[in-house]
């Protein structure tokens, strides 16, 4: 089992910047594809960003290119979404996922953190 919990969401103005964090306990992450979905108020959720188990291949929401990064520390078993230039439409919960390598769908979840962007 892996546990995932995220930090770092709150409230910033349209323009500003915030720095996700997942950290995770139960398991190592090395061997784990890790990603972070959103979902806003009557929205089905939707992905922002993949990070495969070998660091250096990632893929991004046509949304948010160019405007987030996703990393990760696997001495720390983390993963972060750097998030710049933020807007309004970004307002979502943000939610750190973990992907085993034979798995087909995410399986592990974190509980979400919200993030707000005011205009």
């Amino acid at each position: 089992q892996v546990q995932l919990v995220e930090s770092g969401g709150g409230l910033v103005q349209a323009g500003g910047s915030l720095r996700l964090s997942c950290t995770a306990s139960g398991r190592t992450l090395i061997n784990y594809n890790m990603a972070w979905f959103r979902q806003a108020p009557g929205k089905e959720r939707e992905f922002v960003a993949g990070m495969y188990w070998n660091v250096g291949n990632t893929n991004y929401a046509d949304s948010v290119k160019g405007r987030f990064t996703i990393s990760r520390d696997n001495t720390k078993n983390a993963v972060y979404l750097q998030m710049n230039s933020l807007q309004p439409e970004d307002t979502a919960v943000y939610y750190c996922a973990a992907r085993s390598l034979v798995a087909v769908t995410y399986n592990y979840w974190g509980q979400g953190t919200q993030v707000t962007v005011s205009s």
